[in-house]
């Protein structure tokens, strides 16, 4: 049966790489997914662009397992030299935008979920939702569906993690910031310009360090990541914005970053866009992780953001394929990466349920 639904989630990843599902346009993906679950007679639903389902022997008493990973992408940058929307297998891979994030990640956890649909007596209930706007972080993700699954006891969440066990990851505040000064003519004497002010304010986010550090995770991650000042060459403007990017470990709460840097940053102000974004992590004791590291898999922290950051039960991340491909040019997936990714998914659960 694992042979023959490697086989399908192939030609599934393949579909899902030619119709084109950018965060909020996931529709026509989501109408491929759905024909999935019919095939298999699979009891599912549908939430705007996210497709769901529970395990057919669904019991309330039971903890429940989440599955999940997104079907929309990115857009294709402009670096690409092959169609993005073509799915193309050359030496074992398989090209196309959406293959490694999370394509890839997403037909193996359906694969799996289906492997283990119709079996009774589960020790943890199953629920998969393959999701929406995760690219985007918008209000019609997996965010949105918390509310109308059952509740989730613990998650995998399907990103490209080479199969290794990402048993953290940082979470995220990105803050709008300014540097105020007196504008005036760039012909007369100023002592305040306002660019030459964000002088002292860079270096002071360049040299900043938050003192917790983490174990899975490291240091807080500041950078400053965007910067605007100014209409003409010959008017000094009253203030620079710049854009600030925390990447937030465990050890702080985004509320916490929050009023650090409210506090210390020498800026005219520092307003945070969203505290929704957090960490998240799972106890390297969990049954969940040790049955990843009895089958060899090692543990990390990860530096990147996925729907991880809008659960509150403990999750793992988890899939094939390699973060370092996400949204680069002639984004790919090894053919053997899904193979291996099922057949590890699989071997994960039977340790446990």
């Amino acid at each position: 049966m694992i042979q023959k639904l490697t086989t399908d989630a192939i030609a599934l990843l393949k579909n899902l790489i030619e119709i084109p599902s950018f965060s909020s346009e996931e529709d026509k993906t989501a109408e491929l997914i759905e024909q999935w679950f019919k095939k298999f007679n699979i009891d599912y639903k549908r939430t705007i662009n996210n497709v769901w389902a529970l395990n057919k022997h669904f019991d309330e008493s039971k903890p429940t397992l989440l599955l999940n990973s997104h079907h929309d992408t990115v857009k294709p940058n402009s670096a690409y030299t092959k169609d993005p929307f073509k799915a193309i297998v050359e030496d074992s891979k398989l090209y196309g935008l959406g293959s490694n994030d999370a394509g890839g990640c997403l037909v193996s956890l359906i694969a799996t979920f289906t492997y283990f649909y119709e079996q009774p007596e589960l020790k943890y209930n199953l629920v998969i939702v393959a999701s929406a706007e995760e690219e985007s972080s918008g209000p019609n993700g997996l965010n949105s569906m918390l509310k109308i699954i059952p509740k989730i006891d613990v998650a995998i969440v399907g990103e490209p993690t080479l199969m290794q066990l990402a048993i953290a990851e940082k979470g995220l505040v990105v803050f709008d910031a300014k540097v105020k000064g007196t504008p005036s003519h760039s012909a007369h004497p100023n002592d305040d310009n306002a660019i030459y002010n964000c002088i002292n304010v860079l270096q002071w986010f360049k040299d900043y360090k938050f003192e917790k550090i983490s174990d899975a995770l490291g240091e807080v991650k500041l950078t400053v990541s965007q910067i605007k000042a100014g209409k003409q060459h010959n008017a000094v403007p009253a203030e620079v914005d710049l854009v600030v990017d925390v990447r937030v470990n465990d050890r702080y709460t985004n509320a916490e970053i929050v009023d650090i840097l409210q506090k210390e940053a020498p800026c005219d102000s520092i307003i945070p866009r969203s505290l929704r974004l957090n960490s998240s992590s799972i106890p390297k004791e969990h049954a969940l992780v040790q049955a990843g590291i009895a089958l060899g898999r090692g543990t990390y922290g990860s530096p990147t953001l996925s729907d991880q950051a809008v659960l509150t039960c403990p999750s793992l991340k988890l899939g094939p394929g390699d973060s370092t491909r996400s949204h680069s040019a002639d984004e790919f997936i090894y053919i053997s990466e899904i193979e291996e990714g099922i057949e590890l998914y699989v071997k994960l659960l039977q340790k446990i349920l």
